[in-house]
């Protein structure tokens, strides 16, 4: 049986999706991406005791179809971004729906209903958020960020960083570096 688990604290701790299957006397069979599978199928009372475990635990148990759908796409844009040493060459749109086998309008829509938040503006903040840490590393140039992250331009990654956190990138980089705090 397959399951789908949203960690809605912290989507890097499978140990806990884990401890809290097998403290039910479950076996799970394997965990990837929130998507776990089950040796055994749940009885109705195996299902609510698991989902109140997970609830205890910040996680929740997903049955409705498009939230898992969302969620996937959600964890994949992130693993996209934050995980990948290299964004994919092709537009987001292409290598989403490409990725999840389904039409990038469907997909668009349904994320902006169920999340609250189009697509677009999902992997901007992620992508800022990524160069914030990388030009916290201080070992990559804007430039060298700009192509990681599949920015058309330089010119392009800085105008949205100011946009987005109100610093330029390389204000931002010298204050945290001589620990001022910043945005």
């Amino acid at each position: 049986m397959k399951l789908f688990i949203k960690d809605r604290l912290c989507p890097q701790s499978p140990s806990r999706v884990l401890e809290s299957l097998v403290s039910l006397g479950l076996h799970p069979l394997g965990l990837t991406n929130g998507e776990v599978e089950l040796e055994e199928d749940l009885t109705p009372w195996d299902h609510d005791a698991l989902y109140h475990a997970l609830q205890n635990q910040g996680l929740e148990l997903m049955t409705d179809r498009e939230s898992i759908l969302a969620e996937k796409l959600r964890l994949l844009i992130i693993d996209m971004i934050h995980r990948s040493q290299d964004a994919p060459r092709i537009r987001y749109s292409e290598f989403l729906s490409r990725q999840l086998q389904l039409n990038y309008t469907y997909l668009s829509k349904l994320f902006s209903r169920i999340n609250r938040i189009t697509i677009e503006h999902f992997i901007i903040t992620h992508k800022i958020e990524r160069v914030k840490h990388l030009l916290l590393t201080n070992e990559l140039t804007l430039t060298e960020i700009a192509w990681r992250l599949n920015y058309s331009s330089t010119a392009h990654l800085s105008a949205q960083f100011k946009r987005v956190t109100g610093i330029t990138a390389s204000l931002f980089r010298k204050k945290k570096n001589n620990g001022n705090g910043g945005n």
